[in-house]
């Protein structure tokens, strides 16, 4: 039943926001055509319900102009287009909707496999809802054995289709990042957590590539020599927001960024192979000659 109300609620707002304006009697005939529907009207009592629900668990407002007739329109929708989280979250179950709505090309339509730790965002946002601690049992790529530890979650960010909790560790100055898909076990507790009043999850991770924020990497400017039609990439899809094209010449151009080299940084620019090489910092540029110097002796024998 809660699974069925989420997709009319996503399928009510995509609808809206892909139309522009819609009265409800064209919201109606839309619905008829899905198969949601079952062949029945959408009662005008349901749809203001699940306006009222839109915006309480999505923070997206459907309001109704008089201007030339009752039409519906998402009022914040720049909040949908500047991306984010909430676009993201309606792209992805909107997408889904689509396809239940198109049993005849389910196989045509393939995914990436995504690691199952998403199971546990629902606990963890009813804790950060409710202000409790949630006790995990947890495994990392480090250890052979799992260990038992109770936090305050701050936010949650996914980064390449994982989730992601940043939480403090009560009675000490430490906020770390727990991948959900190590997760084994997790419960809510009752001990109560305030978040502080300054925190802010976006500028927190500002200037990161990803989840890794260390203390002792600031963010500092990065410059990128990109080859030939890797470019064109970088263009339709930057590597941070902070990515600015400072130079363009017929074989190459130069990306310049102000974040932290951090190594998930470090990695997407391995990640890329010979089409990218590393002007500045030097330290930095040295950090990542060094490991593919590494790599290449790996393939030594084979000249």
């Amino acid at each position: 039943m809660v699974k069925d109300l989420f997709r009319r609620y996503i399928w009510l707002v995509d609808t809206v926001y892909r139309a522009g304006r819609l009265t409800f009697e064209e919201i109606n005939e839309r619905w008829m055509r899905t198969e949601m529907s079952g062949g029945e009207d959408l009662p005008l009592k349901t749809f203001h319900n699940h306006r009222h629900a839109i915006a309480d668990i999505f923070g997206i407002d459907i309001e109704c102009t008089r201007k030339g007739g009752y039409y519906y329109y998402i009022e914040n929708a720049e909040e949908i287009e500047k991306g984010g989280v909430r676009a993201w979250l309606l792209n992805t179950f909107a997408v889904n909707n689509l396809i239940n709505e198109s049993h005849h090309l389910k196989h045509r339509i393939l995914f990436e496999e995504i690691p199952s730790g998403q199971k546990f965002l629902t606990p963890i946002i009813e804790a950060m809802k409710e202000g409790v601690c949630v006790e995990l049992t947890y495994r990392n790529f480090w250890w052979e054995s799992s260990f038992v530890v109770e936090l305050e979650p701050y936010c949650v960010k996914v980064f390449r289709q994982r989730w992601y909790m940043l939480a403090h560790i009560p009675d000490s100055d430490s906020l770390r990042v727990y991948s959900l898909d190590r997760v084994k076990s997790l419960n809510l507790t009752e001990n109560k957590f305030v978040l502080p009043k300054g925190f802010d999850a976006e500028a927190y991770f500002y200037n990161s590539f990803g989840i890794i924020v260390y203390g002792g990497s600031p963010a500092e400017t990065i410059k990128l020599k990109v080859y030939d039609s890797k470019r064109k990439y970088f263009r339709t899809l930057p590597l941070h927001h902070s990515q600015k094209e400072v130079e363009i010449c017929r074989e190459y151009s130069i990306f310049e960024y102000f974040v932290s080299p951090t190594f998930d940084f470090q990695q997407e620019i391995l990640s890329h192979g010979d089409e990218i090489e590393v002007l500045a910092p030097e330290h930095f540029r040295k950090e990542v000659a060094e490991i593919v110097s590494i790599m290449g002796g790996y393939y030594q024998d084979n000249q």
